[in-house]
């Protein structure tokens, strides 16, 4: 069963999407579906940190997304909630040596976790929190 709220990104190349999110969080494939002109991802679903996140590339023939913008950071945030302060660092260094864009490196929060925030290659924001 799904956590009852789960992130859809939308994120092109998508294929490329999921490899980075299986390498930098351990992300499990749950399901994917192939569009029908090969290239492309009509959906996906991997299950990260305990919880679903699902995504598609853009089908902006179909005018349900449009495409971003260069340059133009995705609104979208994620956070992800982990039992060690040490899987923040983990997560982060492995985010950030594979093209994520450092925002907060780790460090204590005011409200006492370890916290983090990166941007991944395709223009969406993560959020780490760790206890300390």
């Amino acid at each position: 069963m799904r956590p009852s709220v789960a992130p859809y990104l939308t994120v092109s190349p998508a294929l490329a999407a999921i490899a980075y999110y299986t390498t930098v969080f351990g992300a499990k494939q749950k399901t994917i579906m192939p569009a029908f002109d090969g290239l492309r991802i009509m959906h996906c679903e991997l299950l990260i940190n305990g919880g679903s996140v699902m995504l598609a590339d853009a089908f902006p023939e179909l005018g349900y997304t449009r495409m971003s913008v260069p340059g133009e950071l995705v609104t979208t945030s994620v956070s992800l909630e982990y039992p060690t302060a040490q899987e923040v660092d983990e997560v982060f260094a492995k985010a950030t040596n594979l093209g994520g864009k450092p925002e907060t490196s780790p460090t204590k929060s005011f409200w006492g976790t370890r916290f983090a925030t990166f941007r991944d290659p395709f223009g969406h924001r993560w959020i780490l929190n760790g206890p300390l």
